[in-house]
């Protein structure tokens, strides 16, 4: 048994060792760790100061576990260590056990040091509402509130604040407290004064005018002082005034031009920032990582592939030895620089050389692999990937769908569910344009009702989606209910619901949407014109279409592309103007291209224009000779006149050059079930019912006058041959099908590939009046509706 003296001495050794324990010695976690086992060894029971350090050490290099074993072994822990335990829960995001421990210390030994642990916690977890609590509670138990305290309830309060009073209240607390004079205390203030002149509810001008007011008041200013008010202009898009600012400052802080270079980013004054980043070096202000990556961002999103490339090389010609954490961000920042202008190789190059990478420099391959259309490459990556985020599986699946792997898509949304991650709004919105693009109504109302649920039906990006997925899937009135109960509508909106009314027929509709749209100050854009111009084509409407193709550079400060004067050669040439379309091609500012000649060899199929219609062929023989397209076309331009001879020869042409024709196939959904037909299809299980259906069918439409239109077989065969092989279109089996399938009333909604048959056309009409029903067929160009024996495209098509 050791005497008291001989304790006193083990215990003074135990606090000397300990005392080398400082929170900057790697080492300190090693001492503690030996000191205690010794300890236990001798059967020394530590106490006090002993058993607070050995807490402290513990929970410094992250030991939680072992701080809160010594803990639990205390019978009345002092207020030293609970408030140090409190800390460390609060750091590492156990909210949960720090409130635990802080509610089960009396109110008799709380201090406000044990205070300010817990409120920092709430602040450090986001919780500010438990914060300004806390402080309410700490003021009803008659604690004095210190320095510390201010700037922990501050930066709470900076995450929650919506009301000018608020601010108010808390300034006039600071002040009667004595700490308005406290340089770090006034920038909590700073920040959130400008945080709330975020917040709709109030004037921003108001909040930075009084931040500005607080900031000229401040005896001592450090960079964190300038830094607030600078982004706190940023923030709140008052970029002028906060460039004055910053040329009102007599240091040159680099935290404080990073600050603007990024607000100008942020707000798409690309050049602006290229310019402060020059300016930054002419005064011999230092770049760093955070200037670097702003730049780098700004020569991104403006497409400054060059300036990026110098910035590139300068910083491997300067920075010799660079940081990891500099790596990583300016090497992240290079990586999306690349892939953005195009340059996919270059940045997998550039990450396959950093040394140190996390999930961003994987989500920016992968965006690249995606943005360039490699889905392949893109799926072998993600595959690879170490770890995945919600944006990574956001990318995945919004790339499948955009590039024609909806199937994939679904499927790789509903993997990442059962991989435990929730969808967010973009997911969401990206499984919907999978289903848009597979026309697989039933799986988007599902997806739609799932949004409604989960309180994302708000969402611009999950109702653009929704817009263009009803529309493509032939339930127009559907798309026009999700647009008009949009909150927010932004340009892609109006776009989506201009081309759904257009494809659908409603070209009048689709126009007046437009107008409206000028009308609400959202400025056109080249989409918008596309789907303008395209719906004055399905219309007919060429007046129109003159006067918006003139506006576009005439108004908005547009250059036409390629694919507008194709949209404007598909409207001459539909209405028969081809002499007005030779011309536009004649005074083209660009090359004209296949999408040019395609419009124009599909109008001379249409008005029988065969001279002209044999010069577009042969222009686009030369353009894109292994397309299956215009062999079709010229093949059916001379079938429809009887020129057999020269049908023969130009499916001799593609035999002899291997091109093969795309099979024309047509597909229905019943009862969750995509059901495929091809022409003379005898696979189908149900396909000879159905054709016995449709003989039927034929009988009662021949009554209301329904003629078969033999001229769209385009075989040399005998009349009654060509009736049946025009009974034959897979449009045909697909719609019989679903006449058969589906419940009585219910529309029939039938998806080709190909352009429609024109026999096809009319015997629609004449089906949709025999079975009163609606018959919603999707060809390779728009939307059909047959309703009473009409078509909504008025017959012109």
């Amino acid at each position: 048994m050791k005497n008291a003296a001989d304790v006193r001495r083990l215990a003074n050794r135990y606090a000397a060792q300990l005392q080398q324990c400082c929170p900057h010695n790697p080492m300190s976690y090693s001492i503690a760790r030996t000191v205690h086992a010794h300890m236990i060894a001798s059967g020394f029971k530590p106490r006090g100061y002993i058993l607070n350090r050995l807490i402290d050490v513990y929970c410094k290099s992250s030991d939680i576990v072992s701080a809160h074993h010594l803990f639990d072994e205390i019978r009345q822990p002092d207020i030293v260590a609970r408030t140090t335990l409190i800390a460390a829960h609060s750091f590492a995001g156990n909210s949960n056990l720090a409130r635990e421990i802080f509610f089960a210390t009396p109110l008799g030994i709380r201090d406000t040091v044990c205070y300010n642990a817990m409120i920092t916690g709430y602040s450090h977890n986001n919780d500010g509402f438990g914060a300004i609590e806390l402080f309410r509670d700490l003021l009803r138990n008659g604690f004095r509130p210190d320095n510390f305290t201010f700037t922990s309830v501050l930066g709470a309060l900076a995450l929650i604040v919506e009301d000018e009073k608020q601010c108010q209240q808390i300034h006039c607390a600071v002040v009667k407290s004595g700490s308005g004079f406290v340089t770090s205390v006034l920038n909590a203030l700073l920040s959130v004064f400008v945080k709330c002149a975020s917040s709709p509810l109030v004037s921003s001008s108001s909040l930075m005018a009084a931040a500005r007011k607080l900031f000229d008041e401040m005896t001592q200013r450090d960079e964190l002082s300038w830094t607030t008010m600078i982004a706190g202009y940023v923030r709140n898009g008052e970029l002028d005034a906060a460039r004055q600012f910053l040329d009102g400052m007599t240091e040159k802080l680099v935290v404080a031009w990073n600050a603007m270079i990024s607000g100008y980013v942020h707000h798409g004054f690309f050049l602006e920032a290229l310019e402060m980043f020059r300016k930054m070096y002419l005064l011999g202000i230092q770049w760093d990582e955070f200037t670097y990556t702003s730049v780098l961002s700004a020569c991104a999103n403006a497409g400054f592939f060059r300036h990026g490339k110098q910035v590139h090389a300068y910083i491997l010609r300067t920075e010799a030895r660079p940081s990891l954490d500099f790596l990583l961000s300016v090497n992240n920042a290079l990586a999306t620089l690349y892939w953005k202008c195009g340059k996919v190789d270059e940045a997998r190059q550039v990450f396959n050389q950093m040394p140190v990478k996390d999930l961003v420099s994987w989500n920016a391959i992968l965006s690249g692999y995606v943005n360039a259309g490699r889905i392949d490459e893109a799926k072998s990556f993600f595959e690879e990937m170490p770890e995945r985020n919600l944006l990574t599986w956001t990318v995945m699946i919004s790339g499948l769908a955009q590039n024609g792997f909806g199937e994939e898509g679904l499927k790789l949304f509903n993997r990442m569910k059962s991989e435990g991650f929730e969808p967010c709004d973009y997911a969401f919105a990206g499984a919907i344009i999978a289903c848009a693009w597979l026309a697989a109504l039933m799986h988007g109302q599902q997806l739609h009702a799932q949004l409604v649920r989960l309180g994302f039906d708000s969402s611009l990006s999950a109702g653009n989606a929704l817009i263009t997925m009803y529309a493509k899937c032939g339930v127009v009135e559907a798309a026009h209910c999700v647009f008009l109960t949009m909150p927010y509508l932004d340009s892609v909106s109006w776009n989506a619901m201009i081309a759904a009314l257009g494809q659908h027929g409603h070209g009048a509709q689709a126009l007046e949407l437009f107008e409206l749209m000028l009308q609400e100050d959202i400025l056109p854009d080249r989409i918008t014109f596309l789907t303008v111009l395209s719906t004055c084509s399905h219309a007919g409407l060429v007046e129109e279409g003159h006067r918006y193709f003139k506006s576009m550079s005439g108004l908005y400060g547009i250059c036409p592309g390629e694919d507008h004067y194709a949209r404007m050669i598909d409207l001459l040439c539909r209405a028969g103007k081809f002499s007005e379309a030779k011309d536009m091609i004649e005074t083209m500012l660009v090359e004209p291209g296949p999408p040019i000649w395609e419009a124009l060899l599909a109008g001379c199929r249409i008005h029988g224009n065969m001279d002209l219609g044999i010069q577009a062929a042969e222009r686009l023989f030369e353009l894109m000779p292994q397309h299956d397209g215009t062999y079709v076309l010229l093949s059916n331009m001379y079938a429809t006149v009887g020129r057999w001879d020269d049908v023969a020869k130009v499916r001799k042409l593609m035999r002899d050059k291997g091109v093969k024709k795309e099979p024309g196939c047509s597909w229905i959904e019943v009862e969750n079930k995509v059901h495929v037909f091809l022409v003379d299809d005898i696979v189908h299980p149900e396909v000879q019912a159905v054709y016995s259906y449709l003989e039927e069918l034929g009988l009662k439409m021949r009554k209301l006058g329904y003629i078969p239109d033999t001229k769209f077989v385009l075989h040399d065969m005998e009349s009654e041959q060509k009736e049946y092989v025009l009974s034959t279109h897979s449009e045909k089996l697909a719609v019989g099908f679903g006449l058969l399938k589906l419940p009585l009333g219910a529309t029939v909604r039938v998806f080709k590939n190909l352009r429609i048959c024109g026999d096809c056309h009319n015997a629609f009409k004449f089906m949709s009046k025999v079975v009163g029903r609606e018959i919603v067929v999707r060809d390779g160009k728009r939307f059909h509706h047959f309703k009473n024996g009409e078509c909504s495209c008025g017959n012109y098509w």
